[in-house]
């Protein structure tokens, strides 16, 4: 399904409405501003080091929209597959509406393997490739507490995996193989990735 489908949307940064695309409502998650710079073709801002920065190319057309494959079969928390491929891949703009992470199975279960393991690890639903570890330099429950406060799942730069995720100058995130991530919405601490729980719901799996 094209991006063009999505019908529910609103600024990033202000309360979005709830439409629903099939049974799967969305939001627009980008700044206006940004939206305006993209549309003119002008340039963007460099995000600090330790953000790896990346060009359009990444984002080309693929096999299935932007990527070569579509998302997984069967992805973690019971993230809606639908709502994932149409968002990750046919997609540069448009979000899972506010707090949709909320409703699915990821509190709980993120909670059980924190406690067993330290760490949440976070999957390209397309490739199944790892893009965040979190938390990290901070508790679950600022990490949860983050996210609740920002509407998406928010990671900073210590928790992404740079060698499979880039930021574009409009402040996208993407993974590199294609995939829309979400944006990087900087606050006074530094960059700020809010990213699309099902963007991030692949299971791991094992490179040949």
């Amino acid at each position: 399904m094209a991006a063009s489908a999505v019908v529910g949307f609103a600024p990033s940064g202000a309360r979005p409405s709830r439409a629903s695309v099939g049974n799967t409502p969305t939001s627009l998650n980008m700044g206006l501003g940004d939206s305006l710079k993209s549309f003119l073709g002008l340039g963007g801002q460099i995000y600090p080091e330790p953000c790896v920065m990346g060009d359009e190319s990444i984002m080309s057309k693929k096999a299935h929209g932007t990527s070569e494959t579509p998302v997984q079969e069967n992805l973690r928390w019971e993230a809606d597959r639908e709502t994932a491929d149409r968002i990750c891949n046919f997609n540069r703009h448009y979000a899972e509406y506010r707090g949709y992470w909320t409703s699915t199975t990821f509190v709980k279960e993120a909670k059980e393997e924190y406690d067993e393991t330290g760490e949440i690890k976070f999957y390209d639903s397309n490739t199944g490739k790892p893009l965040f570890v979190a938390p990290k330099g901070r508790t679950f429950k600022e990490f949860i507490e983050e996210s609740l406060s920002h509407g998406w799942p928010s990671f900073r730069d210590e928790e992404v995996i740079w060698d499979n995720v880039r930021c574009l100058q409009d402040g996208e995130a993407v993974s590199a193989d294609g995939t829309h991530l979400g944006h990087n919405l900087p606050d006074a601490t530094g960059s700020r990735y809010c990213i699309n729980l099902v963007s991030v719901a692949g299971n791991p799996v094992k490179e040949a």
